[in-house]
């Protein structure tokens, strides 16, 4: 079943398809934390629309999504070959796509920090400063907090970071952490427990916050290298012990949800659900999470791809990176989808044989296959086979127009892991489920947010 590419009104706007969990300009408008059916939901604003402190009205859509094209290939080298906690040098610090607001400490100290699905532990920079990167926002002060408390060494939240991320300060028995990035960026400080307050209040609505005592994070005392001005530091979503999702486990019946739709001119948000999100009458599909380390990242079993009725076997003959359970990961912070280079040999050609239109050249050499667009094109429907999940993408899942009249596959080749980026996840509800260990697809309109 093929799509019209001229019918498809979203498939340009898919051109700043780098979703970043940003806030609204903070100095303006602050996202609010609003109550539904046994949970909360905070605003989400993509890094492109002009609603983010990010925005650059300078830049042109092409412009944007060819940052994207090169963020994705920054990021993909966090998750290298064996999955190992020694390519995480190769990351950008700066390399998110998504902000989130919250608050911290009492009274609260609102910050706002990338949100990242690829993350555990949420750090903020914190005075007083040995060295720290500029940002807009005020810095924390855990000296005017109430309900501020040090971590000590050899306690449970010590001894959930690695070995190589933790030090302990002997004088003063307390836990200290360490990150360091491939870029030379870095950021060091004390693990502490603190009340984060989720939501805030505006000049237009007021919603109640919500607020969680005692949680784990890292207060930044030295922090440098290449991360926005615009935030104070990372908010960690991932699967781990010390992440956000992970430590509101019990409040939250272990779900929680996001909803990402494409950037336009009317600059809506999209949502984070912290719980179960409201009923859809759209069909859910679900797919098992598998446990596999590092427990940060969300593995899925990828089993085979369909362009249109054509269906490829994932892994047939390919390297052993594509094959078995767990060969792909979810993340919400890369923009593009990446696949295992020998698969993507035949999944190239089977688009050739689908697309009834001239093959062209991406001038900046980034992007293949491309092709020669018109208001007739035809583009296929593409659906990803996960174990017990078939998710069907629409074009503007999978094709982005970098020209005016030429669109590009937004599926790019690995040599090392497989990624489904966000761009494939947009106009679904991806729900995660880490006490029943699954993930499901929920056909969306995000622009009315669930």
């Amino acid at each position: 079943m093929a799509s019209t590419f001229g019918n498809s009104s979203v498939l340009s706007s898919v051109v700043l398809p780098i979703m970043c969990i940003c806030l609204t300009q903070w100095l303006l408008v602050f996202p609010v934390a609003k109550t539904i059916p046994n949970g909360f939901s905070v605003d989400l604003i993509h890094r492109d629309s002009p609603l983010s402190p990010l925005y650059n009205p300078l830049e042109t859509p092409f412009d944007r999504f060819y940052n994207a094209y090169n963020r994705s290939i920054s990021r993909i080298n966090r998750f290298g070959p064996s999955y190992s906690k020694a390519v995480w040098s190769d990351i950008m610090a700066s390399g998110g796509e998504y902000f989130m607001n919250i608050s911290i400490g009492t009274p609260p100290v609102l910050v706002l920090g990338i949100a990242d699905t690829g993350s555990d532990l949420t750090w903020v920079q914190c005075k007083p400063c040995e060295e720290c990167y500029l940002q807009k926002p005020p810095l924390f002060d855990p000296m005017k907090s109430s309900t501020y408390k040090s971590v000590q060494c050899g306690s449970d939240p010590c001894n959930a970071l690695d070995s190589s991320d933790r030090v302990c300060d002997q004088e003063q028995n307390t836990c200290k952490y360490s990150y360091s990035y491939g870029d030379r960026s870095f950021t060091r400080g004390n693990v502490a427990l603190e009340k984060f307050t989720i939501g805030a209040a505006n000049s237009t609505r007021i919603d109640s916050p919500v607020s969680f005592p005692n949680l784990v994070f890292g207060c930044g005392h030295k922090n440098g290298g290449t991360f926005d001005n615009v935030g104070s530091g990372i908010i960690g979503l991932g699967g781990g012990p010390l992440s956000l999702v992970k430590q509101l486990s019990k409040s939250i019946h272990g779900k929680f949800s996001y909803c990402l739709q494409a950037p336009d001119s009317a600059a809506k948000s999209s949502k984070l659900i912290f719980g179960t999100a409201t009923d859809s009458n759209s069909v859910s599909t679900s797919t098992p999470l598998v446990d596999r380390d590092p427990s940060t990242y969300y593995y899925v079993t990828l089993e085979a791809i369909s362009v249109g009725d054509k269906k490829l076997a994932y892994g047939s003959g390919s390297a052993s990176s594509a094959t078995g359970e767990g060969n792909i990961i979810i993340d919400s912070g890369t923009t593009l989808t990446f696949l295992e280079s020998e698969f993507y040999n035949s999944l190239e050609s089977a688009l050739e044989e689908a697309i009834k239109a001239k093959r062209v050249s991406d001038p900046k050499g980034l992007l293949s296959p491309c092709f020669e667009a018109d208001k007739d094109m035809d583009l296929p429907v593409i659906t990803f086979h996960f174990s017990g999940a078939d998710v069907k993408l629409q074009p503007w899942n999978t094709f982005a127009q970098v020209q005016d009249h030429m669109v590009c596959f937004t599926i790019v080749p690995s040599n090392d892991i497989a990624i489904f980026g966000n761009l494939s996840q947009m106009d679904f509800l991806v729900s995660y489920d880490l006490e029943e260990r699954s993930v499901s697809f929920t056909p969306t309109d995000c622009t009315k947010n669930p």
